[in-house]
């Protein structure tokens, strides 16, 4: 069996650039959470916690893509069991930093982000057909996306008047709904498509959705951060 990296293994290097960029930016969220306004603080580690947590997984996962070829499916859904509603719970949290959140919009976006995982999940592990498991995942997904752009939080968003928090609250939904795409998107080519099983293409797409989405998700909320604390 061989452990070393080839240059013509594509996924595995995005495996190795998406681990590393996913250490740094945990030290550099971490470091940066003491330069913002302290109802910002929580917010901005939050997001060094979502880059740590991938950072642990994808070593995991790059070893077992390097050594086998195989998708690391369980490593990669634990990660995203705990990451993606840390996530969710930064639309919270930013909210809550300006006295506009409710538990109702906390529980909402964490319903939808476990339908959207558990259906992923049982899809891809082989547990009910994959069509199935696309349909619920993407059922859970528009789950959230009404909640951000026209639900409660999104109404709660509109009639603060934190400029910081509108910024990062409008970015973020965009990351959530465009950058987000780019998840479906692998697992449709991945077990969709006609030709089977693809590992390489799904694994390659789901690395550069982590690296935009959890990395961009934070430097969202640090900018907004940082512009706040400015003014102030």
């Amino acid at each position: 069996m061989d452990y070393m990296l080839k240059p013509e293994d594509f996924v595995g290097v995005s495996f190795w650039i998406i681990s590393i960029g996913m250490v740094a930016s945990t030290a550099f969220f971490f470091l940066e959470g003491n330069s913002v306004s302290k109802h910002w603080q929580t917010s901005v580690r939050v997001a060094g916690l979502v880059t740590l947590i991938a950072a642990v997984h994808y070593f995991y996962m790059r070893d077992v893509w390097v050594s086998t070829g195989e998708s690391p499916l369980v490593y990669r859904y634990i990660d995203w069991l705990l990451t993606v509603p840390l996530q969710m719970v930064e639309f919270y949290l930013i909210l809550a930093a300006v006295g506009a959140a409710s538990a109702g919009i906390f529980w909402r976006l964490l319903i939808g982000t476990i339908i959207m995982l558990v259906g992923g999940f049982m899809g891809e592990a082989g547990y009910i057909n994959p069509v199935v498991g696309f349909i619920v995942g993407i059922a859970g997904w528009i789950y959230i996306l009404y909640e951000v752009f026209a639900g409660e939080a999104a109404q709660a968003s509109a009639s603060s008047n934190s400029e910081g928090m509108k910024s990062a609250f409008n970015a973020m939904k965009w990351i959530v709904s465009i950058g987000w795409s780019i998840y479906p998107i692998g697992y449709f080519l991945g077990y969709l498509s006609g030709a089977g099983a693809d590992p390489a293409t799904l694994n390659w797409v789901y690395n550069l959705a982590d690296f935009v989405n959890k990395i961009a998700f934070g430097l969202i909320i640090w900018a907004a951060a940082k512009a706040d604390t400015a003014k102030a």
